[in-house]
């Protein structure tokens, strides 16, 4: 492993998010930095280091009774004129500074700092997260090496305002395929418009009435949309086909099977193809460790509404929550930024709670 790049973990925690943003990291092209993350880690000798691809993970081997996991992914959404970052009023403005550099700096200088935490812990820096699920780093971990990911309970440093978001919403994306009989406009009578006939679909979407369950104390917010409307091959023809595709988000009571069945009875008599799913994850706020850090975090907690990468820890058997400093709203857009106060705060909770 060569790198023409290097991260100083000895500066302050402002001071690496910059340099960490203004490394090249758009999806797919994370080779720079995850060298550079791990030749910062190999230096420290308390720390084992594994690399795959370019996802870096390392780890204390202390003999603690209790291991957490503090992961981060690496890439950020393409560049918007916004890098290199800058600091202005306390602000570090520029693409990553939310999602979630911010987040990974934090996590590399405990990682540097603390040499005897009171938990066992294991840093995670991965690639692929702003692409398709497939691509995934940390997906690859849980297939290839999930062993490397054994632990009690995880942090994801997404994006969060620095308090604790439990758990994440599932997701599924379906399309409905209304069917219809082509003819000509003039003579539409001979045939059945398909875009019309879609119309009984979306009525259904219009009267929905999204669920708001409490799940183990938090309160999730479900919704269900059309996303995309496609129909019609000409302007002289009756379309004979009409497909919409329509984006579920659910709480993490129902599995993508319960989700799916809820889904065709709301659709009962329509063709259903299921295009993409993924599960939700319960909040995992009952281990004791998870109940520590929110009471050092000091603020409640609340419900993810969304889908991150905690459902793969979830998979595992392991308990996760987001939490990071930044703002989840600014995340990918053009003047994406982050108090360096949210950053210096997630540092101070995070040092405490493993101190």
């Amino acid at each position: 492993m060569t790198s023409t790049t290097a991260i100083d973990l000895t500066a302050d925690v402002v001071s690496l998010t910059q340099a960490l943003c203004d490394i090249p990291s758009v999806s797919g092209e994370e080779k720079e930095i995850a060298d550079a993350v791990e030749l910062a880690l190999r230096a420290l000798p308390h720390l084992e280091v594994l690399r795959d691809g370019d996802a870096i993970v390392a780890r204390t081997s202390l003999g603690r009774p209790s291991r957490v996991i503090l992961a981060g992914h690496l890439d950020t959404v393409p560049i918007a004129a916004n890098l290199p970052t800058r600091l202005e009023d306390g602000v570090v403005h520029g693409r990553g500074t939310v999602d979630m550099k911010a987040g990974d700096a934090v996590f590399l200088k405990l990682a540097a700092a603390l040499t005897a935490p009171k938990y066992d812990v294991t840093y995670v820096f991965y690639d692929h997260e702003e692409v398709a699920a497939r691509l995934n780093g940390l997906g690859r971990l849980v297939r290839e090496h999930p062993e490397w990911l054994t632990g009690d309970f995880a942090i994801l440093g997404e994006p969060s305002n620095a308090i604790v978001e439990g758990g994440c919403q599932g997701t599924m994306r379906i399309k409905i395929t209304v069917a219809g009989v082509a003819a000509h406009p003039a003579r539409s009578w001979m045939g059945s418009n398909a875009i019309h006939s879609a119309g009984a679909v979306l009525d259904v979407l219009r009267a929905y009435e999204p669920r708001q369950p409490v799940v183990d104390g938090l309160q999730y917010h479900e919704g269900l949309n059309a996303v995309k409307i496609e129909g019609g091959i000409a302007g002289n023809v009756i379309p004979d086909e009409c497909t919409i595709y329509i984006n579920h988000r659910y709480a993490p009571d129902r599995d993508p099977a319960a989700a799916e069945a809820h889904l065709r009875e709301l659709f009962a008599g329509h063709e259903i193809e299921v295009v993409d799913s993924a599960p939700g994850a319960r909040p995992g706020l009952d281990h004791p460790a998870a109940r520590e850090f929110v009471e050092l975090v000091g603020r409640p907690p609340t419900a993810k509404l969304g889908w991150t990468d905690v459902s793969r820890f979830s998979s595992l058997g392991v308990p996760a929550v987001n939490f990071g400093p930044g703002d989840p709203l600014l995340a990918h857009k053009d003047d994406e930024r982050c108090p360096a106060a949210d950053i210096e705060s997630a540092m101070h909770i995070l040092t405490r709670w493993l101190s």
